[in-house]
């Protein structure tokens, strides 16, 4: 569930209306929220076993928003539905006359999901160099890779990261031809007036709105393997286009997805278990909050002997 909410722009919790709100419905909203999926929908279905009884739904509905109100739940919205007769799925249901929202499949069609991207801060990871050497482009110099955020244009004024250095984008290319405007989650090729030194792994950015520069990272992770996450432990970061090793300094709390509970005596994480830990890195990463920016805000853990992803990280704030 991690690696699906984490690129999501909605979760859909879904309710059994004779029992109502459950363990598993706690968890999966509680994961969604630390993964900040920025829309929620509250599914009741079976509303049919409960003889499509309003109350029952607006206990259920409040008893979640109860929950809800302790997370981080942006936007929130509550539909009763029967899968099996179909009720509130597609059309509205003559048999729910005193629901008067949206059915299901209307909504999930006409969200407005336009906000959801950050479009204020520029950020654009290298990923690769192009250099084809051809006949027809001999001086050809262009750096690839996926805008993660904001927005850039030909003309503007850049910063390069690491090395400080700035310079103005010259033209910016895709696969169709040059485009006067790059923005997420748009692949491009950006070329720029000097001749720096850029390689895989290097962030463009803006001079006055320039990312997080640090070796450590206090973050919330997800433990994905069966071999616990110990403190001491040195693994491999995965963060936008950039690898680098890192060490477990310190395991703030485990975190209880149920219960919301801070265990603040743990040290290790076992499968599936959360905490929030302080990362060493051993070169600089550039990042933002995950709640501000989801893509330079996340990252992935892999164990460096087997190569498998152990971790999924979620990056909260500046360390001072």
């Amino acid at each position: 569930m991690v690696t699906g909410a984490s690129t999501a722009n909605l979760a859909i919790i879904l309710v059994d209306a004779r029992n109502g709100v459950v363990e598993q419905s706690r968890r999966h909203a509680v994961l969604s929220s630390l993964l900040h999926v920025p829309h929620f929908v509250l599914c009741v279905n079976k509303m049919d076993l409960v003889g499509y009884d309003r109350d029952r739904f607006e206990e259920i509905q409040s008893e979640f928003e109860s929950f809800a109100a302790r997370l981080e739940v942006e936007d929130l919205t509550a539909i009763p539905v029967s899968a099996l007769h179909g009720d509130n799925v597609v059309t509205r249901s003559p048999n729910m006359a005193w629901y008067e929202g949206p059915s299901l499949l209307h909504h999930l069609e006409n969200l407005y999901i336009g906000s959801d991207r950050n479009l204020i801060d520029p950020r654009f990871p290298v990923q690769y160099v192009l250099r084809p050497h051809g006949v027809a482009f001999h001086d050809y110099r262009g750096y690839a890779g996926q805008v993660a955020s904001g927005s850039f244009q030909p003309g503007q004024e850049v910063l390069v990261l690491p090395s400080g250095l700035t310079t103005t984008i010259e033209a910016i290319d895709t696969a169709d031809g040059p485009v006067d405007e790059a923005f997420p989650p748009m692949s491009v090729a950006m070329r720029l007036v000097d001749d720096l030194d850029i390689s895989r792994g290097d962030m463009i950015c803006r001079p006055h709105n320039r990312p997080v520069v640090s070796q450590d990272v206090d973050a919330m992770v997800a433990w994905l393997s069966d071999s616990p996450m110990r403190l001491g432990g040195r693994y491999v970061v995965k963060h936008t286009t950039r690898s680098a090793r890192a060490l477990v300094q310190e395991l703030y709390y485990r975190l209880d997805v149920n219960t919301l509970h801070r265990d603040l005596d743990a040290v290790a994480l076992q499968l599936n278990e959360m905490g929030r830990l302080r990362l060493r890195v051993m070169v600089p990463l550039f990042y933002d909050e995950y709640r501000r920016n989801r893509t330079t805000g996340g990252f992935v853990i892999i164990d460096e002997a087997t190569n498998d992803t152990v971790g999924a990280g979620m990056i909260l704030e500046k360390v001072h």
